[in-house]
């Protein structure tokens, strides 16, 4: 199994929609770790319970959840800064091998604050080829899928943080998740539950035998039985023939129909629809023909001069463009006058006066013959505007009648076919006729289905009856068997218990002897002393760590420091994942905890690089810090770094690529 994308939106600290790939980089050197660096209380532990909440949804061990219900743990995660209109979402995106091929799913969870029934809303979606499918059968079953896959009950030794490995370090049983994940691990919880099933059975036969009540009367049962499934087969034969006259009165009634509509029928039932409807087309046609001759009372007769308009339009305006011209003239011959006369005054010489006055007469000339055509029409400027308007209101005209023509011919055309739909109706008498054949018929047919409905009561009532004959029946002819069944029952059921109790003692032995190789295996490899501890054997009970050494004496566990016991408890985790046959990813929060310099290489150089063949880490800046990563980078162990910034003014947290350093 490998995670292949986490998506938080509007997810606790994490505001609007933050996408991680989580991929691990799979080329020909392996790189397994994702690397996520985050400071205290800026979003690490929200990632894991993000995990945990998109796998088993109300039965995820969120830390942050305490003894929330689902519902206020839900509404614990809403983001505070996200739109009221927004949704909570959590996605995970992972691969695993399913009939040895691998399959894509990406669970996603939805909620809005105060989600309805308390719940939030799953969708599993079957990725195959850059899309993705909403597979609602997956959906129904998902707690079983995914109790295959990775199991709640080891789900801790997979994905755990500081906390968990610190607890673990200093007691001196294992904590509570600890001890469920090694009972689900070595099969004893399932052996506990048959062994708690087997007393409830035991409990339930011994109470039946005490309330046993007598028996009915074998031949009254029997005979009451022949009766009523006599009775049953010929209701049922009864049911058969209703059934075939029902089918035959339904062809009758569709037949009749068939002729009310072929016959007109339909059409004379709305002969007076009809009729109004003639009435109204008919009244607005005439209301249109009645608009059309107040058009004729106004300009629109001129349209049939029309052209003869333009051209008086158009020879007005020329004329009274030279009227304009010929007053222009006028004032530069006065002009030109008083110009010569002024000249003369001034006693400029003759030539030049000459001159002057020839280019004046010829300016003069030249007008004179640019106005050459005489007026005939001789219309004003008023006369002119009002023929524009009138030229304007019969264009307006003809607009108006060409619509009116238009709305005319549908109207008439509407009429024609009104009047067609009247003549095919058929004739009162013939309607009446044809109105009580299409009644008889459906009259039939509600009496038939009627019968039909009574007969099918009768025969549910006679089935329920023959069923519960059937059952004293049974009850009659296994009771005195059940009777000294449940005896034997008790019997066997007292036996299975001691061999169960047996048989979880030495499947406890034979799994815990295999885990103990691992964890000392697991311990002696990130240990630097590797003398220090020879053998750890595991107590079968409190599932207690004990160490020995070489020469099979007991190693006090006070005399290992706070960083060897760290290491025991990884090493515990790690032999717990590895005996589990689970190829799952492994995800820890703070994993360095209060580990030396030393000790702390061993974790980062074995056991990071080897834990898994995807291992998420979630690291503060002082855990994994600067020479750690080099260390990492330089093994070539990382595939992919992300670093989460909180903050603290917004209180909200973005994921961005990098790390740290």
């Amino acid at each position: 199994m490998i995670f292949l994308e986490l998506v938080l939106e509007n997810f606790g600290p994490y505001c609007g929609r933050q996408v991680i790939n989580l991929q691990p980089n799979d080329k020909e050197v392996p790189r397994p770790i994702i690397l996520v660096g985050g400071m205290n209380g800026g979003g690490k532990t929200t990632f894991m319970d993000a995990i945990r909440l998109a796998l088993y949804g109300h039965r995820a061990q969120c830390s942050t959840r305490g003894n929330l219900s689902y519902h206020d743990f839900l509404n614990q995660c809403v983001n505070t800064h996200k739109s009221p209109t927004d949704k909570t979402r959590v996605e995970l995106a992972f691969e695993h091998i399913e009939n040895d091929k691998p399959v894509r799913y990406r669970v996603v969870r939805t909620w809005e604050k105060n989600p309805k029934d308390g719940k939030d809303h799953l969708g599993i979606l079957d990725i195959r080829e850059n899309d993705e499918w909403l597979d609602e059968g997956l959906v129904s079953i998902w707690d079983e899928y995914i109790e295959n896959l990775l199991p709640l009950g080891i789900s801790n030794l997979f994905l755990f943080d500081g906390e968990q490995v610190k607890e673990l370090a200093e007691q001196e049983q294992p904590p509570y998740i600890v001890v469920e994940a090694i009972r689900a691990l070595l099969g004893l919880e399932l052996a506990e539950r048959l062994t708690v099933d087997l007393e409830i059975l035991v409990n339930r036969k011994r109470k039946e035998l005490v309330d046993t009540k007598e028996l009915a009367n074998l031949e009254e049962i029997e005979k009451q039985l022949t009766y009523l499934q006599s009775e049953y087969e010929e209701t049922k034969d009864v049911e058969k023939q209703e059934l075939e006259f029902l089918q035959q009165a339904e062809k009758e009634q569709q037949e009749a129909f068939d002729k009310f509509l072929s016959e007109g029928g339909k059409i004379a039932s709305e002969s007076s629809q009809l009729e109004q409807q003639k009435i109204e087309k008919t009244k607005q046609a005439e209301n249109t023909r009645q608009e059309m001759s107040e058009l004729t009372a106004g300009v629109l007769p001129l349209k049939l001069i029309e052209s003869l308009l333009n051209q008086a339009q158009q020879q007005g305006e020329a004329e009274l463009k030279i009227q304009q011209q010929q007053i222009a003239r006028d004032i530069l011959v006065e002009r030109d006058k008083r110009l010569l006369n002024l000249i003369n005054e001034i006693d400029i010489a003759e030539d030049k006066f000459a001159q002057i006055k020839t280019f004046l007469d010829e300016d003069v000339q030249t007008i004179n013959t640019s106005l050459k055509e005489s007026p005939w029409l001789l219309a004003d400027a008023e006369s002119l505007s009002q023929l524009g308007n009138i030229l304007y209101y019969l264009q307006t005209a003809k607009n108006t009648a060409k619509q009116q023509l238009e709305q005319l011919k549908n109207k008439e055309e509407e009429i024609i076919t009104i009047l067609r739909q009247i003549q095919a109706a058929a004739a009162p008498e013939d309607y009446q006729k044809l109105v009580e054949l299409v009644k008889e018929a459906q009259d039939k047919v509600t009496n038939i289905k009627t019968s039909c409905e009574t007969v099918t009561r009768r025969l549910i009532e006679l089935q329920t009856e023959i069923d519960k004959l059937k059952k004293d029946l049974t009850e009659y002819s296994v009771q005195t068997i059940e009777r000294n069944s449940k005896e034997n029952i008790i019997d066997a059921s007292i036996r299975v218990q001691e061999t169960l109790k047996l048989f979880r003692e030495r499947l406890t032995l034979r799994k815990l002897n295999k885990l103990e190789n691992e964890v000392t295996e697991c311990f002696r490899y990130l240990l630097h002393k590797s003398d220090l501890v020879h053998r750890i054997i595991i107590d079968t009970n409190t599932f207690s760590l004990s160490l020995y050494d070489s020469n099979s004496k007991p190693v006090d566990k006070h005399r290992l420091s706070a960083g060897e016991k760290q290491l025991l408890a990884i090493a515990f985790l790690w032999a717990l994942a590895r005996v589990s046959g689970h190829n799952l990813p492994v995800a820890i929060d703070t994993p360095l905890g209060r580990l030396d310099s030393s000790h702390r290489s061993n974790l980062i150089e074995r056991y990071f690089p080897s834990a898994s063949h995807q291992v998420i880490l979630l690291s503060t800046d002082t855990e994994i810090a600067q020479k750690e990563v080099k260390t990492l980078r330089k093994n070539e162990a990382i595939a992919r770094e992300y670093v989460l910034k909180y903050s603290p003014e917004t209180r909200q947290t973005t994921v961005e690529s990098g790390y740290f350093w």
